[in-house]
């Protein structure tokens, strides 16, 4: 939940991350079983009647936690009226975002790991949004929408395809939004694409490759933050431990769940290296880090095949020294374009024939219109402005009473990544399917309209 939680607190949050994250034995979720929901959505698209003023609960108010605090201030229609956290300094350090900002001082929740399940049911609140280790994302989305909250969480959404099907079923019996806040969604190159696919300047599209390519080993060995959690997921699964961030840009260019939808997957890790040579360099050999047991390859490489036959290749590594990218890859039967850096193609307008032209993005006359309009509204927030661009767009839908951007199956879907490509790693490489977590809306969803501020 925060930057500097103590030992214990650490052991309760991966006590409830190794239940959750071993979850190789379902192939399709209770899709294969033939399951049907409790209790669909009463209507589709799913919306609720407008919030004009919606109050907040912030779960687990750390680095991008507080972040997200600092960006919910500034967005006219919302308070962050409680917050929950383990740690009393980053309670004391979102606190006063809020009173700084002219805010009445929010309700603290601070009596340890599952104290938001207190906050979920005494609070009077139309949304808690969390920002917590990954796995504590489903129970406490679960809580809010028991009892009668909306939900949105940080990525990924979950870390099993059993906990996708728990926020799918949680999210239609209860009648509640339940949202993957995805700002990769939200990234400049990646609206302007969505911009120019709608366009349709590159054809159908036919082909998708995304990643997460980042190196992260001095952040995961460190004695705070992402270091008291995230390195632990290495010792426990072997797959892609983190798929949406360049999952969710190119799902949404190809248009799952909206027409489309995931099929089925094989996926197929390398070996583990990295942390292990990192640890050796800079690790005290007396460390407990010492005994540590990675299992998780530092390359994961991930196929899908898509219901229209369509093809997606996800990459994850954050182990190996490698310059950051998430390579954004969209080919169409006109041209394609492809990421770090921004290059375009598009056959019969680019300037020289089979010639990549490079992108100024801010500049391109491809650029996405809610980009241009709210710039300097989003100007110096994290992540270059997207991570305001996404807190904005969700309190926006619900003080409208629209249906938000992304809905819970999205969550579902992207999100499943992760314990789908664990089982196919672990039958070396075997098609994994994806549960259909819509039950059929896909085939009448529409697509994501280019919407504005």
């Amino acid at each position: 939940m925060s930057t500097d939680r103590k030992e214990l607190d650490r052991r309760e949050f991966l006590k409830v991350g190794g239940a959750a994250a071993v979850t190789g034995a379902i192939v399709a979720g209770r899709e294969a079983v033939g399951a049907a929901p409790q209790q669909s959505y009463s209507k589709w698209p799913f919306a609720v009647a407008p919030i004009p003023m919606v109050r907040i609960g912030f779960v687990g108010v750390g680095l991008q936690g507080t972040s997200h605090v600092e960006n919910l201030v500034q967005i006219p229609g919302c308070r962050v009226t409680a917050i929950c956290d383990v740690d009393k300094a980053r309670i004391a350090i979102a606190s006063k975002v809020i009173t700084d900002a002219g805010h009445p001082a929010p309700k603290v929740y601070d009596r340890g790991p599952r104290d938001f399940e207190r906050l979920c049911e005494t609070e009077e609140l139309d949304l808690v949004y969390t920002a917590t280790p990954w796995e504590w994302h489903v129970p406490v989305m679960l809580a809010a929408m028991k009892n009668g909250k909306h939900a949105a969480t940080e990525v990924p959404a979950a870390m099993s395809v059993d906990d996708c099907w728990a926020m799918v079923e949680a999210a239609e019996k209860y009648q509640k939004h339940c949202v993957l806040q995805e700002n990769c969604n939200y990234d400049r190159p990646e609206m302007m694409v969505y911009n120019i696919v709608r366009q349709g300047l590159l054809g159908e599209v036919i082909h998708a490759e995304g990643a997460y390519l980042h190196d992260l080993r001095s952040i995961k060995f460190e004695d705070r933050s992402e270091g008291l959690w995230r390195r632990a997921w290495a010792t426990k699964v072997n797959g892609n431990l983190y798929p949406t961030h360049g999952l969710g840009p190119i799902a949404n260019c190809l248009d799952n769940n909206r027409g489309d939808r995931f099929d089925y997957m094989v996926s197929m890790s390398g070996p583990s290296h990295g942390l292990q040579d990192w640890r050796k360099e800079h690790v005290a050999a007396d460390s407990p880090k010492q005994n540590e047991k990675y299992v998780c390859g530092d390359i994961n490489l991930s196929l899908i095949k898509m219901q229209s036959g369509k093809t997606v290749i996800v990459q994850h590594s954050t182990n190996l020294p490698r310059p950051y990218s998430r390579i954004n890859l969209v080919q169409g039967t006109k041209g394609l374009f492809m990421g770090y850096p921004n290059r375009l193609y598009i056959e019969g307008k680019s300037p020289r024939k089979d010639v990549f032209e490079n992108i100024d993005v801010p500049k391109s006359p491809y650029q996405h219109p809610l980009w241009a309009e709210i710039e300097q509204k989003a100007a110096g927030a994290g992540h270059g402005g997207m991570d305001f661009i996404e807190d904005y767009r969700l309190i926006k839908c619900l003080n409208e009473g629209k249906p938000t951007d992304f809905n819970v199956y999205d969550a579902a879907s992207i999100s499943a990544v992760v314990g789908l490509s664990v089982q196919s790693v672990a039958k070396n490489g075997q098609p994994v399917s994806f549960p259909d977590f819509t039950r059929g809306k896909w085939k009448t969803s529409a697509p994501w309209e280019i919407v504005r501020a």
